[in-house]
């Protein structure tokens, strides 16, 4: 016969009684959650609500002098008018120039692997490899990009020493870095879109520019919202390429928000205002993200 099973333990009762299987299965996540990331946001909150500095002086609680000297603070209003800026500029070729390698690619061109290989390739590259080649790119006297137009007797470019030209230059640079990974997400979904779809178009006589606006472009209509979404938040928080390519400048014409808060905080040691700088542009962005979502419910209904 076999033996009796020995008894639970008490503490091991007491503890799922309190807490859910989930629970206890989420629980390693959750601390490293609180750990990393809720911890370092109240830390953050409250850094921005003193004095701290790198300098060598015990901080002291100044409230929300940091929010209201940053409100104040014409610098970092235009900081945040270039990121926005490049946000609008850098957000629209992102999704529809993926959206077109997508669907050169699906309509079934051939060699397919290399097509896909040359899209996504990019998107594997450090941005500090990214930035060393588009810098000799736009070379004012030896870039290839200046060679090429003055083969057609055009003048040469500043791509990184003009104002009108500079953001200009860093989207062109984002877009070739960072579009793989939308078109990856846009075949994706072109691979998942029923074939009786298009064949019973076919069979009512369709074109093929017909089943691309009935068909291809509505299926999409999910996946471009994630896109659009995911990309807006991502050129908000640009800072890597444009620190690399111009470190904000001409004449801090292409600065955006995060390299101020940088330059605020490590630049001119005043850490309880950057991070006050922060928080306000973290309300911003959430404020953003609300009223996107806000939009995506009501279209959806």
């Amino acid at each position: 016969m076999s033996s009796p099973s020995a008894p639970p333990r008490p503490g091991a009762l007491s503890v799922r009684r309190l807490l859910p299987p989930g629970l206890l299965f989420a629980l390693p996540f959750l601390v490293l959650f609180a750990l990393f990331m809720l911890w370092p946001l109240a830390q953050g909150l409250w850094t921005s609500l003193t004095d701290t500095s790198l300098s060598a002086h015990e901080p002291s609680y100044v409230g929300l002098d940091n929010f209201t000297e940053a409100l104040k603070d014409a610098e970092m209003w235009r900081a945040l008018g270039h990121t926005v800026w490049f946000t609008v500029l850098s957000t629209i070729p992102l999704v529809a120039v993926s959206l077109g390698m997508a669907l050169l690619v699906h309509t079934g061109l051939p060699g397919q692997w290399v097509w896909r290989l040359a899209f996504f390739a990019p998107y594997l590259l450090p941005v500090g490899v990214v930035s060393l080649l588009w810098i000799w790119l736009y070379q004012p006297d030896l870039g290839l990009l200046n060679h090429v137009l003055a083969l057609v007797g055009m003048e040469p470019v500043g791509w990184l020493s003009d104002e009108s030209v500079t953001m200009w230059a860093i989207v062109l640079t984002t877009l070739w870095w960072t579009v793989g990974f939308n078109f990856l997400l846009y075949l994706a979904a072109l691979q998942a879109i029923p074939d009786h779809l298009y064949e019973a178009a076919a069979i009512d006589g369709a074109g093929a520019w017909r089943r691309l606006w009935s068909i291809t472009l509505p299926q999409l209509n999910r996946i471009t919202v994630v896109i659009t979404v995911l990309q807006i938040l991502a050129s908000l928080k640009v800072f890597d390429q444009v620190y690399l390519l111009t470190k904000g400048g001409p004449n801090g014409s292409t600065r955006p928000i995060v390299e101020y808060v940088y330059d605020v905080g490590f630049t001119g040691y005043r850490l309880g205002y950057a991070s006050a700088i922060s928080y306000i542009f973290f309300a911003l962005v959430l404020l953003a993200s609300a009223a996107q979502y806000a939009a995506l419910r009501r279209r959806e209904k």
